[in-house]
Formats: structure tokens, sequence, C-alpha cells
């Protein structure tokens, strides 16, 4: 036999595996070692003097160093001894191992701190004489390999590589299976559309990814994805994707977090803190499921919307319809003399405050008109009515017609609405309830001055119950990083009655300025149900502290403002209409979601006023509006809402409205067989 034979061919072999990634498998040395020995076939390895001809410690050496050595190839694990060398006894012994190498699994990379592996030849002194002329030298040949310097490293540093390694291709295993094709898509559509600060810088790594993953599901069995990820772990950057910003970001995607959420984590990573996304985070996937099902349920006439006017409401959803305006109204003449039809009279002639459901009740029908004074602190209150432009188009909402509403500054109700979904309490004595409309963290405090004690209300005492006088700070948004651009804050009194005499000082305090755009805040001062509004437009430079207002709380005045921002009491011209001026009611009904005698959610009172006109700020509808089958899709409905306003029109629907949830009140002036000017407590 030859030894040089299988020498030369485990040699080759080797040369052209390191063309590859070269990698180690999970064996004992010592048993491949033993199978090579007990390989041959009997009389192939003779005893040559104490041991058998093979049996060697160059050769062990070998086999212990590079043995267990493997490569993929064509998606195929491959051994050093995958070779057929044209001899019987070493082919057999070939294939002996290399079914046992490649029965095991993958540990990790192949790395050595020599530049060869084995002894290519080494030589024997045999004495057959006295002389040493007369000695014979047997030269004797061994495995031996050349080894790449890619895989040459220093010896301390190999097993710390090694565990890196591993760990790199669970992870990326763990990415490849668990990061979805959704997830990707979305991440490369915000790219794509600009809505991912930088995103750009991680475009080819994306694709990269994709495409890896397109590989790794095609594949048919768990060794094969297992080969993969051990290929593409230790030869490519992409392997690393999970620990990198973009990874986290499809990650998030592909748990199932919220796209707005997972983006905002994402931007808290790279962004700069002033930083404001440039287009809505919806994507093309999205866009294109949302259009699916807005077709598949007949909804895509009911997308179009303009304001409503008298003559798309029936009588039947009017409590009141000004004598100059009914003939507008649809519905036939016997609805018409069932509205007007008088009740019992009353005597009103003491009434100076009412509910508003006894003002619907017995003031309502027997009024002849009814207006209302338009104060300035009822700016929030100002509401326009929304009606799709095909009135035959499907519903879209939680209630059966296709009518909505919308407030001034693009909200479905009131600051206060938002401090109660905030979790806030809305229902103090005195309420202080602070909004703004960027990241910005913007912090409520209350400085009291009470029988020569200061003590100051924020976020630094939040958890340390009330405050001497019952004051409790209960919603602190937007700290650490920002969360949401519709934040609010809520310092509430439950009791007035704890509040001691003394003087109550306001102010916002901007303690991290993180956007130029959408500056400013709005601040309610809210005690016993008369609501005050102070807007403050300018920026609000870090660390700057703006005073609200100055109050004074006695028991027996309440409270009174000492000091404040400029107040809305002079007169002015909102939506067409003056303030501190009484305006005539052309109807009078509840929100849509309460018509025809059905009631969902929060019940508003619209009072549509004449010559009252949207400044252009209407939203078509808001996604707590729509079905429960279109919530899946609300993030395109957000974006459709805000880019599909009603176009302005004279004869619009637009007035003031008052929650059901939010106390307040209108001054109206009754006339019909009587005049009267009545406060309506809602």
């Amino acid at each position: 036999m030859d030894f040089n034979v299988i020498k030369t061919a485990v040699a080759a072999q080797f040369q052209h595996m390191q063309a590859y990634q070269l990698f180690r498998v999970d064996i004992d040395k010592d048993a491949l070692w033993q199978l090579y020995l007990s390989s041959f076939p009997e009389g192939t390895n003779p005893i040559y003097r104490q041991r058998t001809e093979h049996d060697c410690s160059c050769c062990r050496h070998f086999i212990r160093t590079v043995g267990d050595v493997v490569t993929v190839i064509d998606g195929h694990l491959v051994s050093v001894w995958d070779v057929v060398v044209g001899d019987r006894a070493y082919d057999i012994v070939c294939a002996k191992l290399a079914m046992f190498v490649l029965s095991k699994p993958i540990t990790g990379p192949f790395l050595h701190y020599e530049a060869t592996a084995g002894t290519d030849r080494n030589f024997e002194i045999l004495n057959v004489g006295d002389s040493l002329m007369m000695s014979e030298v047997k030269t004797w040949t061994h495995f031996f390999v050349n080894i790449d310097r890619r895989f040459i490293k220093p010896k301390v540093d190999i097993p710390a590589l090694v565990a890196e390694s591993h760990t790199q291709h669970d992870v990326f295993l763990r990415s490849l299976r668990e990061i979805t094709f959704d997830s990707i898509e979305t991440v490369l559509d915000l790219i794509a559309q600009g809505s991912l600060y930088r995103g750009e810088e991680h475009q080819a790594m994306v694709l990269q990814f994709r495409q890896a993953k397109t590989n790794f599901t095609a594949l048919h069995s768990w060794q094969e994805q297992e080969l993969f990820a051990w290929t593409y772990s230790v030869s490519g950057a992409v392997s690393r994707i999970r620990n990198t910003v973009i990874g986290s970001l499809l990650a998030d995607l592909s748990e199932g977090r919220d796209l707005e959420e997972s983006v905002r984590s994402f931007e808290a990573k790279v962004a700069p803190t002033n930083y404001k996304r440039p287009s809505a985070l919806i994507t093309k996937a999205m866009i294109a499921d949302a259009k699916t099902t807005i077709e598949f349920l007949g909804l895509t006439s009911a997308l179009d919307r303009r304001y409503a006017k008298l003559s798309d409401i029936t009588i039947n959803n009017l409590m009141f319809a000004d004598r100059s305006t009914r003939k507008a109204l649809t519905g036939d003449v016997f609805d018409a003399l069932e509205q007007s039809t008088s009740t019992a009279p009353k005597n009103l002639d003491k009434v100076e405050e009412v509910t508003i459901d006894r003002f619907i009740a017995e003031i309502v029908p027997r009024a002849d008109s009814i207006e209302v004074l338009f104060e300035n602190r009822l700016q929030g209150n100002l509401v326009s009515l929304i009606a799709p432009c095909d009135p035959t188009a499907r519903h879209m909402f939680k209630w059966d017609n296709n009518f909505s509403w919308s407030y001034v500054g693009e909200v479905a109700d009131a600051i206060k609405e938002r401090v109660k979904a905030a979790g806030g309490n809305v229902t103090g004595d005195l309420c202080c309830r602070l909004a703004w409309s960027n990241y910005d963290d913007l912090d409520l405090h209350m400085v009291e001055t009470t029988d020569n004690v200061r003590y100051e209300i924020y976020y630094g005492n939040r958890y340390q119950g009330a405050s001497p006088n019952g004051g409790r700070l209960d919603v602190d948004m937007n700290a650490g990083v920002g969360h949401t651009r519709t934040p609010v804050e809520n310092i509430f009194y439950a009791d007035r009655r704890h509040m001691r005499p003394g003087t109550y000082v306001l102010f916002v305090h901007q303690y991290n300025a993180r956007e130029k755009s959408d500056v400013g805040f709005e601040v309610e001062i809210d005690y016993l149900g008369t609501v005050q509004r102070f807007s403050y437009a300018n920026p609000v430079r870090r660390g700057e502290k703006i005073v609200v207002a100055k109050l004074h709380y006695t028991q027996k005045d309440g409270i009174t403002i000492l000091e404040s921002l400029p107040t809305t009491a002079l007169t002015r011209t909102l939506w067409n209409l003056p303030t501190q001026t009484f305006h005539r009611v052309a109807g009078l009904m509840m929100s849509p979601n309460y018509w025809d005698g059905r009631g969902v959610g929060n019940r508003h009172y619209l009072f549509m006023l004449d010559n009252c006109r949207n400044d252009g700020t209407a939203r078509g509808f808001f996604n707590e509006f729509l079905r429960e089958d279109l919530n899946p899709h609300r993030k395109v409905f957000e974006v459709l809402a805000a880019k599909m306003k009603p176009e302005d029109q004279d004869d619009q629907l637009s007035g003031l409205g008052f929650s059901s949830t939010a106390r307040n009140h209108v001054v109206c002036r009754v006339k019909g067989s009587f005049t009267r000017t009545i406060k309506v407590v809602f």
C-alpha cells in the first residue's frame, strides 16, 4: 500500500475546502483516531515492530487537529475525508471516517495557531552494522496540509473567537426564523418613502437579509437550515443584523409591536432630539391591505367627505330647528307637525340655571328661536358636522349612519377627554390641564403658598401623595423620551374644601425641548365646571418657565385669577363669528352616534349656528369612530382622514358642541311665548 495516495488526496481535499469557510464538528478526537485505525480491512495494517504500520504519532496529531474539519459546498456538508484514492483499503477507511464526521453537528469555525498541520515526512536510521556508513535511512510520510492564513489566529484568542462565532450563529438562526417578511417589507417601504431617519444607511443590510431569509425559507430540513446559518454567520455582517438598531426595529415589528411605537424606539436610538419625521408611518403593504378591505366592504365612496348642511338632516334627528330653516329639512309634513307640537307651559320666570336634559325636555319644545352666547372660553367647543359626499355610501362608523363631527383643531373631543383617556382625574373641583403637540417634555407645576408655607406640585413628588391642600399631579407624559405628539398633563384638587386660602401659581416648565415645530401649549383651568383656556404659541426654550396664571383662593369667593397669560376676554372673530356675542341657533341636535334613538359612546350636544364657517381644519372622521372590522387598518385611515378634508362651503352645519362627559355651560337666549336668558349646564 502506498500511503502517499491517501496523503495526497486528503491534502488536495483540504486545499479545495479552504476556498470556503471551514468548521469543526462535535466529535471525540480520540474516538476519531481509533476509528481510523480500526477501519483498515484485515491484513492491510500489519504490525510493524510493536504497533501497526499506520499507528503513527504524527498522523495521530494530524487527525486530532484536522480530522474533524468540514465545510459547506452547495448546501451540502463536506469533510476532509470525502476522497476516493483508488486503493480499496484506503477508500474504506476514508468512507468510514467521512460518515462518522458528517453525522456530527458543527460546533464552530476551524481556527488554528500554526500555518501547517501534521508532518510532511521524517527519517529513521536503521543500524545494520557497527559503522554509520553501513546504516540505512528510512523515510516515513504522514498526513500534512498547509493552512490558509484566514484560519490562523493566536492560540490564546481561539476559544473566545469560537464562542463568539457560536453565539452569532445562534442569534442569526433566531433572526432567520423569527423576523418576518412582513416586517422586512414594512421597513423597506419606510426607507423608500423617507419615513425612517437615515434609513438609506441600513437599506443594503435589510436587502441582504431579505435575500438570506428567502434562501433559508426554501430549505427543506433543519439540518440544511443549520448549515445555511453557519455559512452566513461567519462570512457576512448581515448575520449580525439582530444586534443592530435596524435589526431591533425588524424584531419589534415581527413580534407584533405597534409600528409607531417601534419606529419611535428606533428613532430614540439614532435620531437627534429635535428630529421630526417627514412622512406618516404607513407602508405600501398597509395601504394595499386597507384598500382591499375597503373595496371588499364597499366603503370606497364613504371616504369622500364634505360639510353637512341642513338638507342632509331629517327633522327626527333634530331637537330644535329655527322656523326660518325648517323648510330646508328633509322629512314629511307629519314629522314637522310632530316636532312643533306645543307642550304644557311651565313657570320659567325664576329659572336661571338648568341642566341640558331639562333644557331639551321643557324649554326647547316651546322655543321659536334660540341664541347662544359665543364666549371666548368656548373656542375649543367649535364643531362641524361632516357628511359623506355619496349619500348612498355604506356605513363606515360604529353607528347606523355616515355622519361624523370634528371639533376645532381636528380633535374628536376636548383636552379634558385627552386627559381622561390618559387616566387623569377630570372630576375634581379644580382641574388644571396642559396639552401640547410635539415630543417635547413639558411639565406642569403648581406652587401653593398657604399659611406662609410653600409647596410645589410637580413630577418629582408625583408619587408622594396629595399636597397640603389636596392637589395632585396624576398625568406626566413624554418624560425620558418622546412617546406621543398629543401629550397632556393634569393637576387636580378633588375637593375644594381641603384647599386653604392663599396663592396658587400655575406654570409650565420646558424640561426637554426636542422639536422646533408644533411649538407652544394650551392650558385649561376648570373650576367647578367653568373652563378658561390659555394659549401660548411661542417656542419654549429648555429650562424656561412660563407662568400661566396666579390664582387666589378663599372659601367664600373660590378661585380668583390675579394674573395670567393674555386672556381671551376681548372680542375675536372665530369661524366667521365674533365672540362675546349672541348667535342664532339654526338647529340643535345630538351627535350622529345618538341619532334615531340609538346610542354609541359619548353623547355630544351640537348647537349649529347661523353663518358659522369652519376655518378648514375639520377632519373627515376619526379612528375611534370606525367599525371594528376597520381597526386593523387604523394607521392608513388616520392618514386618509388627514388628507381627505372637506372642502370649504358656505351652507355648512358648524357651531358649538358640548360633550356629556365634560362639565361646561352655555348661556342661551330663548324666544317664544316668552324671552328668557338661561344658563344651560352640561
